[in-house]
């Protein structure tokens, strides 16, 4: 017998795509395809001892494709996870008997052990720098107090205050984690910092519990504990408790949270704090694929307010969002509106524009940036006056513009770039034996292939003249087309049954006789063919299902 194939050969083949069959497939779909690719490749077929070693190995991976999606259990795990849910350590206990369902809960097991095992050895870094500017004085200015004063034409605007927290996690063992966080804050020349170590652990699968120790100059010493705990299936309860200690005494707080699942996308909360501002507040959250809203009341001590917010998710590649929100209590009230975009791999910039009375009108500006989070709240005028709002919505929707265009757009597109040409050059060796292999391929077809055209000639049949699969580009790069585009005739024909040529909905880069001849780009088959003697041509994205002949394909159909 001949040697397997190595794991990273065959985890670049896709096998549904390489017995072309339907991810659907019954036994007997497989079996069918199965054999024919065996009397295609079938070492013993060929005497020419170099045909005969390729025909070898291509025998090889197509054994080892249909002994997978033909098991059951092998089968689920692959359409599941893929070639690398195979790998996972620990399969080789898991009994065979089990169905799809079990096989994915025994895999998610697996994963979370080897999971926890890396999360021993990592931290989880978050951070905070929110950074105030004050800029009343561009729209509240009076020009007399300056008309003595160097550079009073300028208006001034400052930073009155600034903000910075950071915390890491320590897993401690499967089940125990630290938490060591610590702040600093300073608003118009007064600061203080504080610093907190919590202790969590997971008491079961329904809950777990936190310890909680504090001590910083502005507030004193802390100590806190907070539990949590699912009631059932569709509730949840969390209750916190510290005691604070300063130069007025011990000031004890208490806060619980009630959650329950009123459906499934929408969530009802009931919340009770007792301390020096004692409150109860309820609120709906309503988050489905498209839309966030949002309705809180609270009354307490000093604040009580009614809240209503509204988000709606745009479904495109930046994940945009827009925002509105309404808030009035014994405070005043607040209008907010604003949206926020993914720029880039993992950063999501966010603008909102503030209006209330009498708080006045503010311009808030947020990144997230990973696990790092960076705000910068403008404080514009303490009244409302319009051209303070026009300028908060329109100076930053010009800025963001402009920023997209000459710095985002250039930089992801070079990241790209930089990325293809990365990925190209790892992928370099796989590609070369890819072509290896499908050249190899096309040679062991020959034969197969007279035999199907003599048959379609004879009943005027389906005969692949032309065949390319790639890249397809404009005249004005000929040159550059030739590079992209491989020529597949003689695979396609190899396809071809009973006048019929049916390609399943999975790209073609796994069918026999093919390969990517431009990796990470998008990827299209043109085919020209004949049919009953009249010429047929079709152009079909990669990873679309494709089935010949058809009236459509007609050449003469659009003249």
């Amino acid at each position: 017998m001949a040697p397997a194939l190595e794991d990273d050969e065959i985890d670049n083949n896709d096998y549904y795509s390489l017995l072309n069959v339907r991810r659907e497939a019954t036994q007997e779909e497989l079996k069918g395809s199965y054999r024919r690719l065996c009397m295609l490749y079938h070492p013993d077929k060929h005497r020419d001892p170099e045909l005969k070693r390729q025909a070898e190995q291509l025998f090889n991976l197509v054994h080892q494709a249909y002994e997978v999606l033909s098991d059951p259990q092998l089968r689920a795990i692959y359409d599941i996870y893929g070639k690398r849910g195979l790998d996972v350590e620990g399969w080789e206990v898991v009994e065979r008997k089990r169905t799809p369902v079990e096989i994915r809960e025994e895999f998610e097991r697996l994963q979370r052990e080897r999971e926890e095992r890396r999360l021993q050895q990592r931290t989880n870094p978050k951070g905070m720098i929110s950074v105030g500017i004050d800029a009343t004085d561009l729209f509240d200015r009076y020009e007399e107090d300056y008309k003595d004063l160097p550079g009073g034409g300028f208006p001034h605007v400052e930073i009155n205050k600034m903000h910075i927290s950071q915390s890491i996690e320590a897993p401690l063992t499967t089940t125990d984690t630290a938490v060591l966080s610590g702040s600093l804050s300073t608003h118009n020349g007064n600061g203080g910092g504080n610093i907190n170590l919590a202790l969590r652990r997971v008491t079961s699968a329904k809950g777990w519990g936190e310890v909680e120790f504090g001590a910083g100059d502005s507030h004193g010493p802390l100590l806190g504990m907070k539990i949590f705990r699912n009631l059932t299936a569709r509730c949840f309860v969390t209750a916190q408790c510290g005691l604070q200690f300063s130069s007025r005494g011990v000031r004890p707080g208490c806060t619980t949270v009630l959650a329950r699942h009123l459906d499934k996308n929408t969530m009802g909360y009931l919340q009770w704090r007792w301390g020096t501002q004692s409150s109860m507040n309820t609120s709906i959250v309503r988050d489905t694929k498209t839309s966030h809203f949002t309705f809180a009341m609270q009354l307490g001590i000093p604040h009580s307010f009614m809240m209503m917010s509204y988000q709606y998710k745009f479904q495109d590649d930046e994940q945009t969002k827009v925002k509105g929100s309404i808030k009035s209590g014994f405070f005043g009230t607040v209008v907010e509106y604003g949206a926020e975009r993914k720029i880039s791999r993992h950063s999501v910039l966010g603008a909102t524009v503030s209006v209330g009375v009498p708080q006045g009108v503010s311009l808030k500006i947020k990144l997230n940036r990973a696990s790092q989070i960076y705000f910068f709240p403008i404080h514009l005028t303490d009244q409302l006056l319009p051209s303070a709002v026009f300028y908060a919505t329109v100076g930053p929707l010009i800025f963001y513009l402009a920023i997209q265009r000459l710095i985002i757009r250039p930089y992801v597109r070079a990241q790209q770039e930089q990325d293809l040409e990365k990925h190209r050059e790892s992928s370099a060796s796989d590609i070369a034996r890819k072509k290896q292999e499908a050249e190899s391929a096309v040679l062991l077809m020959q034969e197969s292939v007279r035999r199907i055209i003599e048959t379609e000639e004879s009943r005027m049949g389906l005969i692949i003249l032309n065949a390319w699969y790639g890249k397809f580009v404009t005249d004005n790069s000929r040159r550059h087309e030739r590079a992209k585009v491989i020529d597949v005739s003689v695979p396609l024909q190899c396809l071809v049954k009973d006048s019929k040529l049916i390609l399943t909905e999975a790209t073609k880069t796994g069918l026999p006789g093919f390969y990517d001849p431009c990796v990470g780009e998008e990827k299209s088959l043109k085919v020209l063919y004949q049919f009953r003697g009249v010429m047929h041509q079709v152009l079909s994205p990669d990873g679309e299902a494709l089935r010949i002949p058809k009236q459509s394909h007609r050449i003469d159909a659009d003249t």
